[in-house]
């Protein structure tokens, strides 16, 4: 049960890299390219706090998912 905690607490710090340790690379690329373009493109438009709130949800839907994933493979 540790191994899924592990993986949301990576994902929470950096989104993707915990569907990677959980075994899924292209996913966690996947959510990593799509945190960075999404960040990139609210720090154009948005104000300050809007984008610190974006990148918080965005990373809590990473570690909900990795922490799914690793689950799974319990």
């Amino acid at each position: 049960m540790l191994k899924p905690i592990i993986c949301a607490i990576l994902s929470l710090i950096i989104p993707g890299l915990g569907q990677a340790v959980a075994g899924d690379l292209k996913k966690g690329i996947i959510f990593f390219v799509a945190a960075v373009i999404v960040g990139i493109l609210a720090a154009i438009v948005f104000r300050q706090w809007l984008v610190h709130l974006i990148n918080v949800l965005i990373a809590l839907y990473a570690a909900y998912d990795a922490y799914l994933m690793a689950s799974e493979y319990i």
